[in-house]
């Protein structure tokens, strides 16, 4: 049953993401290039809207599936370490024209070159894994 609500808040993601066209190229460079608000929007209204259901999935003390109560522990602030990893992140979604959420949904639509993005993507994120021991954290 998990499992099938797993699928299904995918599937409407993948649905909302692609009819607001959040999964678009030219949205994107767009957005990178300030032309366009379109993505602004799309990305502000899901960080209000995350907000307001964080605050009210503990305001109302909800659980999780697993029957744990909500909990949100912030990460502590470091300039340095969110700049790099900011740029590093925007620099691979400016240049492949999406970010992980989605190159699923790319996928699932035809553009089969994404799988090498998101093959390289997996890589790249085994490679952190094994040398993050030896980076400045």
């Amino acid at each position: 049953m998990k499992i099938l609500s797993f699928f299904s808040v995918g599937i409407l993601f993948g649905i909302i993401l692609s009819k607001s066209e959040a999964i678009s190229w030219f949205r994107i460079h767009e957005m990178f290039r300030f032309e366009s608000f379109h993505m602004y929007g799309i990305i502000g209204t899901a960080v209000a809207l995350g907000a307001a259901i964080i605050w009210a999935m503990k305001r109302f003390k909800m659980k999780t599936i697993e029957g744990n109560l909500v909990t949100y522990n912030p990460m502590p602030y470091n300039l340095k370490r969110h700049l790099l990893a900011g740029s590093i992140f925007g620099l691979g979604w400016g240049l492949v024209g999406c970010c992980p959420g989605p190159m699923y949904i790319l996928i699932g639509q035809g553009y089969w070159i994404i799988a090498l993005v998101l093959l390289s993507a997996v890589i790249g994120t085994f490679t952190y894994g094994a040398v993050k021991d030896k980076l400045p954290h």
